[in-house]
């Protein structure tokens, strides 16, 4: 057969249908929520999804919550426990200051009984001297009580506040019954009216005196 008797093949249509078949499919092409769910790990990806994310960060809230429950009755505990503590304490102390009491008072008793005991044969000596007969003399059983007395004073701590005439006056210690015209050097003691008493640095009663008038 010669070239000129070739006979021209048309293209089939099994042809075009290859050629066809070389395009892309868009059916092939991925679907976007495929995409966006790929995006947001929920498939086709190692990370959590959000589910499980709000799983997870919830049963962080509840532990955290119930580590600060048993923190908050421990707290509970520990002021229970400091309001009892506090309470034996003040009941503790009440019963001290009880007893504190009685004891100043058994000491104040047996202090005021020891006193008598001490004054009381001053008294008999005073009954002794006034029994004496009218007209004698008990200025000597007067003097020898009073020093009796005064030595029982001594022995508690009393001191007389008993002033010489033209000593200054002692506003703590003094009180001016009278102002007077005396030989005594101005606004000094001219006589004492009664005797004070103090006992330390406390005065018990002040010493009642008259004062100099006098120039000042």
């Amino acid at each position: 057969m010669s070239d000129d008797d070739a006979v021209e093949v048309e293209p089939t249509e099994s042809d075009d249908t290859a050629e066809a078949t070389d395009e892309p499919d868009p059916t092939d092409a991925p679907d976007a929520t495929e995409e966006s769910d790929a995006a947001n790990g929920i498939e086709g990806s190692d990370e959590p999804s959000l589910a499980d994310r709000v799983a997870e960060h919830d049963a962080a809230l509840a532990d955290e919550v119930a580590e600060l429950e048993a923190e908050i009755d421990e707290r509970r505990e520990e002021v229970d426990e400091l309001t009892s503590k506090l309470a034996r304490v003040r009941a503790d102390f009440s019963n001290y200051k009880q007893r504190a009491k009685r004891k100043r008072d058994e000491i104040r008793e047996r202090a005021s009984e020891a006193l008598v005991e001490r004054i009381a044969p001053v008294r008999n000596d005073l009954l002794r001297a006034l029994d004496q007969e009218e007209g004698s003399d008990i200025r000597p059983g007067v003097e020898s009580t009073l020093e009796k007395f005064d030595e029982v004073l001594a022995d508690e701590g009393v001191d007389p506040i008993d002033p010489e005439p033209g000593a200054d006056v002692d506003p703590e210690r003094h009180q001016v019954m009278l102002r007077v015209e005396s030989d005594q050097p101005p606004g000094t003691v001219h006589e004492v009216y009664e005797p004070g008493y103090e006992m330390g640095d406390r005065v018990i009663a002040e010493a009642q005196v008259t004062v100099s008038a006098g120039d000042e």
